[in-house]
């Protein structure tokens, strides 16, 4: 198995002033319309880091489907959280620190995301150097950003698919996911991340 590389030089000389841990992929996760993207490239400016937004990667295929209100299925979902992976280990082994905007809605795909790290061994959730925030907030106010998305034609995806999101959204107390609050303003919720992910015991 690969191990992780020594990122302590390069921490050493990060000027941010809460990079005192391993350079590590960050994934802001949750159903769309939770706030992912703007979120994701808010903490990212703030860490001077990369932001990655899972949507852009997902192939024309995949895009068609989703604008028609079809569900994406497994074989749709796993060549590209494949491909997410492969962007987060380049980072990972670089010793940077990236963020990524990405539903993860299952286990079984956070693992996909979570292989990344090197040195991760399934089930290892404390070690893994890629770490899962969940945005949350109630469905009627989800529902809300998707009308409006539509009616401003800013988004592929359907907001017929949210309960379809909904339904598969899966989240074990075992896996250590910070949940937040997604009803929060921007600027509020990337503060409620970074000290989540300072002090995620809450100590």
């Amino acid at each position: 198995m690969v191990s992780s590389p020594d990122c302590s030089d390069s921490i050493k000389n990060n000027n941010s002033e809460d990079d005192d841990v391993a350079p590590l992929a960050i994934v802001i996760m949750g159903v769309s319309g939770s706030g992912k993207s703007t979120v994701g490239n808010m903490l990212a400016k703030n860490k001077g880091c990369s932001f990655l937004d899972a949507d852009d990667f997902h192939p024309n295929a995949n895009k068609e489907k989703m604008s028609k209100g079809i569900p994406l299925s497994d074989e749709d979902r796993i060549p590209w959280l494949e491909r997410l992976s492969d962007l987060l280990r380049e980072n990972i082994v670089n010793c940077k620190t990236v963020i990524l905007g990405c539903s993860a809605l299952q286990n079984k795909y956070r693992e996909i995301l979570r292989v990344a790290d090197p040195s991760y061994k399934s089930g290892s959730y404390g070690s893994c150097r890629v770490r899962f925030v969940c945005l949350e907030a109630p469905v009627e106010v989800i529902a809300a950003r998707l009308e409006k998305r539509a009616e401003e034609g800013n988004h592929f995806m359907s907001a017929k698919l949210l309960q379809s999101q909904l339904d598969l959204l899966q989240i074990g107390d075992a896996e250590g996911i910070l949940m937040v609050d997604a009803t929060l303003s921007p600027q509020a919720i990337v503060n409620n991340v970074r000290d989540l992910l300072l002090h995620p015991s809450g100590k």
